[in-house]
């Protein structure tokens, strides 16, 4: 079976910010993916360059075959990392937008999952909380018959008690023959769900392995992994002796602002 994604030499550049430098990736179908890095390191820019929001500086990208077009964006569902509609519409004005925009788009599921999480259609955005946005999102893009899922930050907004649901609603609602990119920092809540993993900074991959195999590798969970790989160093030379068990690290000042890019 093929790969749904194929990138090659993938680079992005914003200005002297070299955000993905090189990248080949190639990602198989039925898998849900973890994207896992810390802040500056390229996820968000990867997804967006997936979903054809952005543009690469070098490299290509095909999405099932294709290079990106219209043909790529009418099979992959994405759920960005904010809220993206207009205060004054309702849950019910959202269905009918997504039912005339996207054929895939099953309107019974959306209907199904909102009931069970106690979402009226009459809702107005206005109206909700954030973790609340982020669960209509999240029904819209999980209620799709895409063939590729990106999902950026899905569960950050979110209380830990409605976290397992949405990790349920994912697991359930995917199309089984496609795959699921997942970008997330609470890897612990997340790791249970997921096929493969990617670690990535300064827009190199560093990893790219199934669950199981670095699980045997390593004997540890993938948090535990990941923590090992991105540990932050102290500064040294502390004047105080309490200083150096205290929470200053070394950190990337470019990448902080980047927001993520």
């Amino acid at each position: 079976m093929s790969n749904i994604v194929n990138c090659q030499q993938l680079t992005k550049k914003f200005s002297t910010k070299t955000a993905l430098d090189h990248m080949d990736l190639h990602l198989g179908r039925g898998k849900i993916i973890g994207l896992l890095g810390p802040n500056g390191s390229g996820k968000t820019t990867l997804i967006k360059l997936l979903a054809g929001l952005l543009t690469p500086t070098e490299g290509t990208i095909n999405i099932n075959g294709k290079p990106i077009g219209a043909y790529t964006k009418s099979i992959v569902s994405y759920l960005p990392d904010q809220n993206y509609f207009a205060d004054w519409m309702t849950v019910k004005n959202i269905f009918d937008m997504f039912e005339d925009f996207y054929k895939d788009f099953n309107r019974n599921k959306a209907l199904r999952m909102c009931q069970s999480l106690g979402i009226d259609e009459k809702m107005k955005i206005k109206t909700m909380s954030k973790g609340t946005k982020e669960k209509v999102q999240l029904i819209l893009v999980m209620s799709r018959d895409a063939q590729l899922y990106l999902l950026d930050e899905p569960i950050a907004g979110v209380d830990p008690a409605a976290r397992d649901y949405i990790l349920t609603t994912i697991i359930n609602n995917y199309n089984e023959n496609g795959t699921v990119l997942i970008s997330t920092h609470l890897i612990s809540d997340i790791e249970r769900i997921l096929d493969e993993v990617i670690f990535i900074k300064d827009g190199i991959i560093l990893r790219h392995e199934t669950i199981d195999d670095i699980k045997e590798k390593e004997g540890k969970s993938i948090d535990a992994v990941f923590r090992e790989q991105f540990r932050m160093q102290p500064y040294p030379n502390n004047t105080r002796d309490d200083f150096s068990t205290s929470s200053t690290y070394h950190l990337n000042e470019t990448e902080e602002a980047e927001n993520d890019r």
